[in-house]
């Protein structure tokens, strides 16, 4: 059987994005979707994004499977992707550029612009331990710049959930961070029980910031949309940024707002169309 697919990415964070409006389960394995997901013998991605029937009153859910077959609750350029490729779909008859869609990691709600660009409401970021998860604090209280052992060396890390855990560092020079090495170690690290996503943070000016990432499950990528808002929650939190920033990616910039008026985080970035094809 064959199953049609469009590849899309975000800054450079790739996915393939699979209609599977007919039904509530996706098309493919978790198996499948890693040999996809390789770029020499496979279509080559970060993840599998399944365009699911809507839940509990939403236009649609969106499923993802990563590149080593997990499946994370949430993935901020992933939906922005999800959100281009129902547009595509729907086509003439879309009736709006917003879409209500549920995640693993709660509803979040895309935004096509004018200029091209999404933006999403990515909700409101989670901060006591308990919902991240992690032990390096009571569960009723937050992670601000507490100490942690990796590699033979101690990190100051703050941790924010947005719908899936982010361990946040800040740096001096991002570039000279061995990403290779120790993101393996930060995301298995035993005070994470459900693993971790670690973003590594330069701070240029309060409204400016640059970002490494290690993502749960997919390793070293181009962005990552949630992280990025984890990380501008983080640099608020600690004293370093303002509530509106810049966040540069290794694939491009995304533009991260904290409201202080709803206390919700909104991104905004591009989802571009890649190419089409069949999967035997």
């Amino acid at each position: 059987m064959a199953i049609e697919f469009t590849k899309y990415h975000g800054l450079g964070n790739d996915f393939i994005l699979i209609d599977n409006r007919s039904s509530s389960t996706p098309a493919i394995t978790p198996e499948q979707a890693i040999k996809l997901c390789d770029r020499h013998f496979g279509i080559g991605a970060d993840g599998v994004i399944f365009a699911l029937p809507g839940e509990n009153g939403n236009d649609y859910t969106m499923r993802i499977f990563n590149s080593d077959g997990s499946e994370p609750e949430m993935c901020g350029n992933g939906i922005r992707c999800l959100a281009a490729f129902l547009a595509d779909l729907e086509g003439t008859q879309r009736k709006s550029d917003k879409y209500a869609i549920h995640t693993l990691g709660g509803v979040m709600t895309p935004q096509l612009m004018s200029d091209g660009q999404v933006k999403v409401d990515m909700g409101l970021p989670r901060l006591l331990a308990g919902e991240i998860p992690t032990t390096l604090a009571p569960d009723d209280e937050k992670v601000i710049a507490q100490p942690i052992q990796v590699a033979g060396k101690t990190w100051d890390v703050t941790c924010v959930s947005m719908g899936n855990p982010h361990c946040i560092t800040f740096v001096e020079d991002v570039a000279a961070i061995p990403l290779e090495a120790i993101g393996p170690q930060f995301e298995n690290h035993p005070v994470f029980p459900r693993r971790t996503n670690t973003e590594f943070i330069e701070v240029v000016s309060r409204d400016y910031v640059k970002m490494r990432v290690w993502e749960r499950g997919a390793g070293i990528t181009l962005a990552c949309g949630t992280g990025a808002c984890a990380s501008l929650v983080a640099g608020v939190l600690t004293g370093r940024c303002d509530r509106t920033a810049t966040v540069e990616l290794p694939g491009g910039p995304l533009y991260i707002e904290w409201s202080e008026v709803d206390r919700r985080v909104y991104m905004t970035g591009p989802a571009e169309r890649v190419f089409t094809g069949k999967i035997d």
